[in-house]
């Protein structure tokens, strides 16, 4: 049993890590803001969110009990990380910043977001 634990902890490893690596990449090539913030918020949350999962797992198995302090990361990531993609992109369109002809999406009807 000790084994197939360990594996689990080694495929959330695994996965988060490569989760992360996609988020990051996306971070550094996609062509413009929009698109760029998509990226971390979506994958790099879950490749961390995957990592921490590893962690609990393992900090379960070796203290026999579970860690505060991975759980109250967890749960303050997946609670912080839309709130602030989504300020960011609100502030993004009413500064009314560039887009790429490859991002989808219509342009504001009435001018600036807020000015209707």
């Amino acid at each position: 049993m000790d084994q197939l634990l360990q594996a689990l902890v080694a495929l959330a490893i695994i996965v988060g890590a490569g989760f992360t690596l996609i988020g990051s990449v996306g971070l550094a090539r996609l062509p413009d803001f929009y698109m760029r913030l998509h990226a971390p918020t979506k994958a790099t949350t879950l490749g961390v969110g995957a990592i921490l999962f590893g962690s609990v797992l393992y900090t379960m198995v070796t203290l026999g009990s579970f860690s505060l302090h991975e759980i109250l990361i967890t749960v303050f990531l997946f609670f912080t990380a839309p709130v602030s993609a989504h300020m960011m992109i609100r502030s993004a369109l009413h500064l009314e910043l560039k887009q790429s002809t490859a991002t989808r999406g219509k342009p504001w009807p009435h001018g600036r977001p807020g000015e209707r």
